[in-house]
């Protein structure tokens, strides 16, 4: 909106390192001013948190936390981006709304939790469905883009500089599996205070840079990436999300005030599996993100060692309650997932160096 308003009156308008750092902190400040105000609406509605039984005490004790505060992260991501944001950029466009597609089959769930009073809302099979048709939409939508010249369905393999094999129409199912897959994982990850929203901001941080330098001539053809010059404008969205997920996690911080919920977690997932998509790091994203990949490897073997053999790998499933049952206090297990993450993220772009 204001890209239209103000260029070219004003010159730094143009920059996408301005926009972005401008858009990320227009997200902070609306999740900070908009915090209270939502906690309060969620408890006058009596929208809390509901613990599953097996849990420790220390985790039922955050029952009745207010949830769903995962619309206060899609807000303060999506309005300025629409201010910031070249609003003719359709890649922008497709990750707004696969964004916001996520949360609304995040929210139906919350919402049937929050009506029928236990941790039990869609399921999962029709989860699976909603998320898989918003992913079939996402991958429908690429191929279009490839119609017309503005994105490849080739595959980027890091270390690899020549391996770019073209998939064609096989890519829509590629992409459904890895939206779905990542949109389950940081749900799956959003089990402790503070613990999914800072490893996302991480792993968007990292996206952010890997948006710039596929947008950008001469970084592209320098580090070997496919150049998509739209591409650019997700650097908004990703300083959009980066500053959303830093004002959430002060309220969401040990220990946590508001809880962000499917509404937010399956959104957050799809947002990064979608701008990865979009920015041709797909087979890069599983190293940005790859605590919530453990996280969700980690319920995937319990599962599945629990049905073969009847044996738990795991005292607890997904990994971060194996690690508070191993005696690491809830802070101490946040600590060192983010510091995980950190390092994954860092690997992840020195990737582009290696290529």
């Amino acid at each position: 909106m204001l890209y239209y308003l103000l260029y070219p009156q004003v010159n730094v308008i143009q920059y996408i390192t301005f926009r972005t750092a401008a858009a990320g902190l227009t997200a902070f400040v609306i999740s900070l001013v908009m915090g209270p105000w939502l906690i309060r609406a969620l408890r006058d509605f009596q929208i809390g948190q509901v613990v599953r039984d097996e849990l420790s005490e220390t985790h039922q004790s955050k029952a009745g936390t207010p949830t769903m505060g995962g619309v206060l992260i899609l807000t303060a991501a999506t309005v300025p981006t629409l201010v910031w944001g070249d609003l003719t950029n359709l890649h922008l466009w497709i990750a707004m709304l696969a964004t916001l597609a996520f949360g609304t089959v995040g929210f139906v769930d919350d919402y049937l939790k929050v009506v029928r009073k236990n941790h039990t809302g869609l399921r999962p099979l029709y989860k699976v469905i909603g998320q898989g048709i918003v992913a079939m939409a996402v991958g429908i939508a690429l191929l279009w883009l490839t119609d017309n010249g503005l994105y490849s369905t080739e595959l980027l393999f890091p270390f690899l500089k020549t391996l770019t094999p073209d998939i064609g129409w096989l890519y829509v199912p590629f992409a459904m599996f890895g939206l779905v897959f990542f949109s389950n994982a940081v749900n799956l990850t959003d089990g402790l205070d503070g613990l999914a929203i800072s490893v996302f901001t991480v792993a968007a941080a990292a996206l952010t840079a890997l948006a710039y330098v596929t947008g950008h001539a001469i970084f592209a053809d320098y580090l070997l990436l496919t150049h998509f010059a739209p591409a650019a404008e997700l650097t908004v969205f990703c300083g959009a999300l980066v500053g959303a997920g830093l004002g959430f996690l002060w309220y969401n911080s040990h220990p946590a005030e508001m809880f962000m919920g499917d509404v937010g977690s399956l959104a957050l997932g799809g947002a990064l599996g979608t701008v990865a998509i979009l920015i041709k790091q797909e087979l890069l994203l599983p190293v940005v993100g790859a605590v919530f990949v453990i996280e969700a490897a980690s319920v995937i073997i319990q599962v599945g060692s629990f049905k073969l053999t009847g044996q738990r790998v795991f005292r607890m499933a997904p990994l971060h309650h194996h690690c508070e049952l191993l005696g690491w206090s809830e802070p101490k297990v946040i600590t060192r997932f983010l510091i995980a993450a950190v390092v994954f993220a860092c690997f992840s772009l020195a990737t582009l160096k290696l290529r």
